[in-house]
């Protein structure tokens, strides 16, 4: 296999933080996504979804997700993501 091909793929992303007031969790998660000039984020009411090149996305999921849950964990909670993964684009 060649993995150094350009491949762009697209990731949707549903987070639930297993906490009471968790909107404040969620809209922390997408603004870190969306201040990330080289993909794009599209929101919507049940799940965010990403886009861009195959490395690069999920080095930032690796990232993000585990940022969510590191500060869940400062506050003593767990949170739950979903990805589905759509590609090549």
């Amino acid at each position: 296999m060649n993995y150094n091909i350009f491949m762009e793929i697209g990731v949707e992303i549903s987070l639930y933080p297993l906490a009471e007031h968790f909107a404040p969790q969620i809209h922390e998660f997408i603004a870190r996504l969306s201040a990330i000039g080289d993909i794009k984020v599209v929101s919507g009411s049940l799940s965010t979804q990403i886009f861009g090149e195959y490395e690069r996305v999920f080095d930032i999921l690796r990232r993000e997700l585990r940022a969510t849950f590191e500060s869940r964990a400062e506050q003593g909670g767990k949170a739950a993501f979903v990805l589905k993964v759509l590609g090549p684009l």
